[in-house]
């Protein structure tokens, strides 16, 4: 079993910075396929960005390309989420997930039905 742990959310205006970490307890697999995934009020949780802690791929949402940077301190099984540029549409509850590929396979899915571990979320609300 995996446990994570979200925190850095807040209220910022548009044009705000956050940065969002999820600290993950248990047992750490050495592939790991780990996401970030926003759910706004009254919509669908989609994700954001997600990346393969052994292989260091990256992968974003084209809605945060450019602003948003996913990364990992494997030191202290943290996972990160810069968010910069933040505007109204950005605000959601971010949840971290993970979950380890079969065979240990580098590419990771964007399907949010393919991640086993979840966080409780925090919240981000960007103001006008």
């Amino acid at each position: 079993q995996v446990q994570l742990v979200e925190s850095g959310g807040g209220s910022v205006q548009a044009g705000g910075s956050l940065r969002l970490s999820c600290v993950a307890s248990g047992y750490i697999y050495s592939t790991m396929c780990v996401a970030w995934f926003r759910q706004a009020p009254g919509k669908e949780r989609e994700g954001v960005a997600r990346m393969n802690t052994a292989y260091g791929r990256t992968y974003y949402a084209d809605s945060v390309k450019g602003r948003f940077t996913i990364s990992q301190d494997r030191a202290k099984n943290t996972l990160y989420l810069q968010m910069n540029s933040l505007n109204p549409e950005d605000t959601a509850v971010y949840y971290c997930a993970a979950y380890a590929p079969d065979g240990g396979l580098a590419y990771c899915t964007s399907l949010k039905g393919d991640y086993t571990y979840w966080g409780l979320g925090t919240q981000v609300s960007v103001s006008s």
